[in-house]
């Protein structure tokens, strides 16, 4: 079973992966979200971020409508479900 940890590091891999791939670095992603350089640095690095940062690096990303489908799925028993669903 996947854990928070691995979720965390997984999410920060596709904003960094999204992020490279619009060809923006971090200091560009940060004006753009208006989320400071440090917790832009910090959730890459070691996945720490609050939510509202989160969703603004989302939403700067082009990827704010992806959260309100976060619940529409079936109810996941587990997270391996839900991992595995795809």
């Amino acid at each position: 079973m996947a854990n928070i940890l691995d979720i965390k590091r997984g999410l920060a891999d596709k904003v960094r992966s999204r992020r490279r791939e619009a060809k923006i670095s971090q200091v560009e992603l940060a004006a753009r979200s208006g989320v400071s350089l440090g917790s832009v640095k910090r959730f890459e690095g070691s996945c720490e971020i609050s939510l509202t940062s989160f969703l603004r690096i989302a939403a700067a990303l082009g990827y704010e409508e992806d959260f309100y489908k976060l619940f529409e799925r079936k109810n996941y028993q587990s997270l391996d479900e839900i991992l595995n669903a795809k």
